[in-house]
């Protein structure tokens, strides 16, 4: 049986939801003017992107609406009836566009609608507006009872935050977010961990020694923190930095052999698998902490070279000990990144150290 194609990213919004979130709207308030906002949020629907008609829905409210106050009402009654993904961006997003002009109550309302999906892009539009005074209400967040709130905080105010405009006074003085990743830290919820993680290793991009000094002064020997230090620094040890490495315990130079570093097949077509393979053993007396990646080296098509550097694994190696393990790989093209036929390097990465490589052949 053929396979259904994906349906477009941007449908995950699409004119029956809209035509449902008009019916909920005018049920909560009669005074909504739903054929203004279904004129509005439907014109070139095809056309739009799944943000941008989160953009044109705010817009249709604020149309089909008195004011921002009858609006807010309005919202804050639907957002629990709303459902979770992509329909609970409306809320927030309207707040942020409309709503600047009552910094207080708004921010208290992206609190309030970030459980239902999450407000962490429209609480940018505040924090450019008005850093400090942002970041002196997200700092109460970051000690709030909900995780949600408190991950609002951490993520909110991410220098480079995926899908939106980067904060500049933060991404140039990432001490004035401190605050918040300090009382989170070591947070009992992976979801505010996670952002945390993510937030330092934004930050890794343009300050690296500023993420390192802060991170050392951490107690690793609790598991939550130590969990957010190793996430934190991925993209440092990806890069081999030796201070991050030290940091996790595998700044040695790594003492093994490499038996065999294999990649199979040795020639694939795209859309096909290679399956790396490793058989090492320690040439130690000590006992060994490895985080060990690997490399790939994609062709491009003027037949130079790009790298990439791939997370495998982390152990801990005894004197004598031999491992052996496997990672298996498809070849295929992403939005992102297209490929080339050629010969592709794979690199074996301990420590930062490359301690063997292996190629394959790539027939496009």
């Amino acid at each position: 049986m053929a396979s259904k194609d994906p349906i477009p990213f941007k449908d995950l919004l699409c004119e029956q939801q809209f035509r449902t979130l008009a019916t909920l709207l005018k049920s909560i308030n009669t005074d909504i003017d739903e054929k203004v906002f279904l004129s509005t949020v439907l014109d070139g629907l095809d056309d739009l992107t799944l943000m941008q008609r989160v953009r044109r829905t705010s817009d249709a409210i604020a149309l089909a609406t008195k004011d921002y106050d009858s609006a807010l009402l309005l919202l804050v009654d639907a957002a629990p009836r709303l459902s979770k993904g992509f329909m609970s961006f409306i809320a927030p997003d309207y707040v942020g566009q409309y709503g600047r002009h009552d910094f207080e109550r708004s921010m208290a309302a992206l609190k309030f609608f970030t459980p239902f999906g999450t407000s962490e892009f429209a609480v940018r539009e505040f924090l450019r507006d008005d850093t400090p005074r942002a970041l002196d209400i997200m700092k109460a967040w970051s000690l709030d009872c909900h995780a949600a709130v408190r991950r609002l905080a951490s993520e909110g105010s991410r220098p480079r935050l995926p899908w939106s405009f980067r904060l500049a006074e933060i991404e140039a003085s990432p001490e004035l977010a401190a605050p918040i990743l300090e009382n989170l830290h070591n947070d009992p919820s992976l979801y505010v961990r996670r952002s945390v993680a993510n937030h330092l290793n934004d930050v890794t991009k343009s300050h690296p020694d500023w993420v390192l000094d802060r991170v050392a002064q951490w107690d690793s020997n609790n598991p939550q923190t130590r969990w957010i230090i190793r996430q934190a620094l991925r993209t440092l040890i990806k890069q081999g930095n030796n201070k991050a490495l030290a940091i996790m315990g595998a700044d040695a130079v790594p003492e093994i052999t490499a038996h065999e570093f294999s990649i199979s097949p040795g020639q694939l077509s795209l859309g096909d698998s290679i399956t790396l393979s490793a058989d090492l053993s320690s040439t130690s007396t000590d006992t060994q902490k490895l985080i060990i990646d690997y490399r790939l080296h994609y062709v491009r098509q003027n037949g130079t070279t790009s790298s990439k550097v791939f997370k495998l694994k982390e152990l801990i190696l005894a004197p004598g000990e031999r491992i052996r393990f496997s990672r298996k790989q498809q070849i295929r093209d992403f939005t992102t990144r297209k490929h080339y036929p050629g010969k592709h390097q794979v690199e074996l990465i301990m420590n930062g150290e490359v301690v063997a490589s292996a190629f394959f052949e790539l027939r496009c």
